[in-house]
């Protein structure tokens, strides 16, 4: 997995968000602003400042630009070698990314022992999505990852609960400081820490004791509840003071105002002003009709079935058996249901809050699906390898044998997968869809193309077409001069001018319509790069 992450890091151009974070994380090393990209709380991009100063970029103190200027004018326009500054801010997201297999080998250890423990270790650093997103300075992966560690914690604060529900609080600040959309797990992994206490007073009640030890059980949790809420709030309040210690409120961005229930609970909650603002800004960003693209269709609005139709063209065929498996092992099992509730309650809760956003742009708004689900895939083991009776004989074994080979082919099968679509993870899809290659006929933007091939076009147009007139519609962050591109943009000039060879990014070419559209049904397809940006002859 961290061959496959370096690799990507160091042959990708900046995706379409990464910019806005490298460049708010330049201004809070330079600066100790929160000007830049409020919507989201600062937590990550401290994560990525690590390494922007690690790079020590040249930073222009003087620009005044936007947040989408911004990063593009550190990278581009100051003086920095882009392809070194952003591999130096992606090393941090791919060290935690790596530490968040850890923990998903302990929880899963803990759950179904070493055996169990092995398969979701495989599944996660198999995962196509995770290795994409976890090898690019995004907030994605961290926000999901924190969640993860989260519920991990608080099912060992089951047995200690004096060392393990604080640090479970902390996890969730830190998953809530990272981006908001970790916020409808707070409810989740509060009454998990409350639960912790409820099932223990309930047992020593049912061995003898009285009601009073119930309700004492019961306060008991209220306070672990309470404890790992205060710490949570603390974190939140600790990333806001870290960059800035006088709190001084965003000025570069226009906040909408929030009304009705939604305005109550913002200002209600217990978190900076900075952070309220950030949730009003999301609020607006969920107001906007925003275009989606499935299976071919363009449509305005989102599709509540967006993200589970996605995750089945991005998940591998054998981590799909091996998560729907492990999943009715968890319920149907006695011995793990009472692992359930904190493998599987969070990213239900999570994906259903996913499902209800506006912004159809990709799976990696459900990343914490492959996390939780490869533990629960460790209880497949479990149920595989269960004991068998010494008086059972020799057929009964062998069926316990037959059960752990399925589960090892199908990871091996996960492992092949990933393997084959190496390094072209971000447009990974399973082979019942048609792999990588076919991804950008049924989804777009984070999905397939996210403007990471600008690179790898430059090469590409250097080796293979270095005297042709190159038209080129674009759908990154990137700046196409800078890697030796010199193109012009074909919507600009009469359809007849269009001659030679015309370059579509895929997201630009799912949602085309009008002239490049008719463009794109006039020309002949010659060639792909990355499987996100097509090729035609014209």
């Amino acid at each position: 997995m961290a061959v496959a992450m370096v690799t990507a890091a160091a042959e990708q151009t900046p995706t379409i968000d990464e910019p806005v974070y490298v460049g708010t994380a330049a201004v809070y090393l330079h600066e100790h602003s929160l000007a830049y990209n409020p919507e989201h709380p600062p937590l990550g991009k401290l994560l990525i400042a690590a390494g922007v100063a690690a790079a020590r970029p040249r930073f222009d103190a003087s620009f005044t630009g936007d947040q989408g200027r911004l990063g593009r004018h550190l990278l581009y326009e100051s003086g920095n070698d882009p392809w070194r500054l952003m591999l130096w801010a992606r090393l941090p997201v791919i060290v935690v990314t790596l530490l968040f297999g850890l923990v998903v080998f302990a929880f899963a250890r803990e759950l179904a022992g070493t055996a169990g423990a092995l398969v979701a270790l495989a599944l996660y650093a198999f995962s196509p999505d995770l290795i994409a997103h976890g090898s690019l300075a995004t907030l994605d992966v961290p926000a999901a990852g924190f969640v993860l560690v989260s519920a991990w914690l608080m099912w060992r604060a089951r047995r200690r609960p004096r060392p393990y529900v604080p640090l479970a609080g902390a996890a969730l600040g830190a998953a809530v400081a990272t981006k908001m959309n970790a916020l409808p797990a707070v409810p989740v992994l509060l009454a998990l820490a409350a639960l912790t206490a409820w099932t223990g007073g309930r047992r020593r009640a049912a061995d003898g004791g009285t009601r009073a030890v119930a309700a004492r059980a019961l306060a008991a949790g209220a306070g672990r509840a309470a404890v790992a809420g205060a710490v949570a709030v603390a974190v939140v309040w600790v990333s806001y003071l870290v960059v800035d210690p006088h709190l001084r409120p965003p000025s570069r961005q226009i906040v909408p105002a929030v009304h009705g229930l939604r305005g109550a609970l913002v200002d209600l909650l217990p978190l900076p002003g900075s952070y309220r603002d950030g949730m009003r800004i999301q609020f607006g960003l969920e107001a906007h009709a925003w275009q989606g693209f499935l299976f071919g269709h363009v449509y305005t609005g989102a599709r509540w079935y967006y993200l589970p139709v996605a995750l089945l063209v991005k998940t591998p065929l054998g981590a799909l058996a091996l998560w729907a498996a492990g999943t009715v092992a968890l319920v149907a099992v006695r011995r793990l249901r009472r692992a359930a509730p904190y493998v599987l309650a969070p990213p239900a809760v999570l994906l259903a809050g996913a499902m209800h956003s506006s912004r159809d742009f990709g799976t990696r708004y459900a990343l914490f699906l492959p996390m939780f689900l490869a533990v629960a895939a460790a209880a497949t083991v479990t149920v595989a390898a269960r004991a068998v009776p010494l008086a059972a004989g020799a057929p009964a074994v062998r069926r316990a044998r037959r059960r752990l080979a399925v589960v090892a082919a199908l990871v091996v099968c996960v492992g092949v997968s990933s393997l084959r679509t190496f390094p072209y993870y971000l447009p990974y899809s399973n082979e019942a869809f048609g792999g990588p290659a076919k991804t950008h006929l049924r989804l777009h933007d984070s999905n397939v193309d996210w403007g990471q091939d600008l690179g790898r076009l430059a090469d590409r147009l250097r080796a293979r077409y270095p005297r042709e007139r190159i038209w080129l519609v674009y759908k990154g962050s990137g700046v196409p001069s800078f890697y030796g591109i010199h193109a012009a943009d074909p919507r600009g000039v009469p359809p007849e001018r269009v001659r030679g060879l015309l370059v579509v990014s895929d997201s630009a070419a799912a949602k085309a319509k009008g002239r490049l559209a008719a463009l794109i049904r006039s020309a002949r397809p010659v060639g792909e790069v990355g499987h996100s940006i097509t090729l035609y002859r014209r």
